[in-house]
């Protein structure tokens, strides 16, 4: 499928009739880039379903209803029939009345019940752009060939998928329409790729049929110099390179899912971030490699409500095993670190799983000094060089220290474009805004 195109369209971009058609316009403007079109779950409903499923652990599945009524209307309004939604329809319902029935929610029923929402969307989309004069074809890509591990809720493609998801979608002669989000473990059972997961879905996609580019159209001009919540003069950044874009999907860039860029890197595919609502913009381009160009900051982002927890021992000067036994512990208890500092004595690390960090500390107490400290954030200043220029630590910390804000944890040299540092929480929009005014005024 020599230069073709997927084209990814989030759940602000199909969020109703009227942004469908919007979308039908864009794919019918790149027909002859052979596109095919990955579509998430239209705007919420992800999050109704994932509701909905708690709901009827309680025996309350009214849920079903306000999703049902959803997708009717936007089939009436759309102009397709609502008997091609009404399989999944029955289906969710069914669902909710088995959890309702058997008082079980496991991680995996989880998954399925978030699946419905990519699912139902696919097919309405799909038929309106058959209506609309673009012959479409619906996939449902964990029975096109997604084929995946059994992490449900972020599942990662395994290495057949690619062969699967080409026998499949490779000889389409219509326009593929194909879900995001959801893949098949080997046991058969729907798994999820992980929230914002149809920007994975491109990207395995893109992988798999050897595409030209891989489009990410959502709701902003592209990847910007900071969170426009925060700082409303962010502006778009015209192009970044794999490993600075990485870099800000895994610090919490909210453009980009984090896993989004691995497949595309492993084939050198380029990533193109574009805005839906002005579709004339040129976007972001995301490219493994970038002409020469000055080096600094390209933009800042954010995780919070992260904690840290500092492990101390006087044991610990001039000894050795101290960090391995640490790491055993967050290791065996399944707790993910970020980031990491250490003095003579004392160990630091953030963890964004608050779910075993006070088992950690528990454990580890019991033979060191443990303190927890909850709600901060890490805050990270990307771009290409910054550990080699100059002048850029003294000007960020300068810039924190005129905005009146503490850092506890400090992070440099791992990686040579980024500097990242922790905040408390409270503190994140004045250091964000006063980083954004020193670098990019």
């Amino acid at each position: 499928m020599d230069g073709m195109i997927v084209m990814k369209f989030g759940g602000s971009s199909v969020a109703g009739a009227e942004r469908i058609r919007a979308v039908a316009e864009l794919v019918r403007g790149r027909l002859a880039e052979k596109p095919v079109v990955v579509v998430s779950a239209f705007r919420g409903v992800t999050d109704d379903l994932l509701a909905l499923a708690k709901a009827a652990l309680k025996g309350d599945r009214e849920g079903v209803q306000a999703v049902r009524r959803r997708h009717n209307d936007a089939a009436d309004e759309l102009g397709v029939d609502r008997e091609l939604v009404k399989e999944q329809l029955d289906e969710l319902s069914d669902l909710a009345r088995g959890i309702s029935l058997l008082k079980e929610l496991t991680p995996r029923t989880l998954d399925y019940a978030a699946g419905f929402g990519e699912r139902l969307s696919s097919r309405l989309i799909a038929a309106y752009l058959t209506k609309a004069g673009i012959p479409a074809r619906q996939f449902d890509a964990h029975e096109a060939g997604l084929l995946t591990d059994a992490r449900h809720g972020s599942a990662n493609p395994l290495p057949e998928a690619d062969a699967e998801l080409k026998k499949s979608l490779g000889t389409v002669k219509e326009t593929a329409v194909v879900t995001g989000f959801i893949g098949r473990a080997p046991s058969g059972d729907m798994t999820t790729l992980g929230r914002n997961g149809s920007d994975y879905t491109a990207a395995i996609l893109g992988a798999a049929l050897g595409a030209r580019e891989i489009q990410i159209w959502s709701d902003t001009d592209g990847i910007m110099t900071a969170d426009p919540r925060l700082v409303p003069e962010a502006r778009p950044i015209a192009s970044l390179s794999f490993e600075e874009a990485s870099e800000l999907a895994y610090y919490g860039g909210k453009v980009l899912h984090p896993h989004t860029l691995v497949p595309a890197i492993r084939k050198g595919i380029p990533i193109r971030v574009l805005n839906t609502f002005k579709p004339d913009l040129p976007g972001t381009s995301v490219l493994a490699k970038l002409e020469e160009r000055a080096k600094g900051p390209r933009s800042i982002a954010f995780r919070r409500h992260l904690s840290v927890v500092s492990v101390t021992s006087p044991r610990m000067l001039m000894g050795w095993g101290f960090l391995a036994r640490i790491f055993e512990v967050f290791a065996r208890l399944q707790v993910a670190v970020d980031m990491v500092t250490t003095s003579e004595v004392t160990v630091s690390v953030t963890v964004d799983d608050p779910r075993r960090v006070e088992e950690a500390a528990r454990e580890l107490g019991s033979e060191f000094e443990v303190t927890v400290e909850k709600d901060m954030t890490i805050v990270c200043v990307v771009g290409d060089g910054i550990r080699a220029a100059p002048g850029i630590a003294g000007e960020v910390f300068s810039a924190l220290r005129d905005a009146a804000v503490n850092v506890s944890m400090i992070s440099q040299g791992a990686s040579k474009i980024n500097l990242a540092f922790v905040v408390a929480d409270a503190d994140v929009p004045k250091a964000v805004q006063a980083l954004h005014r020193r670098f990019f005024p």
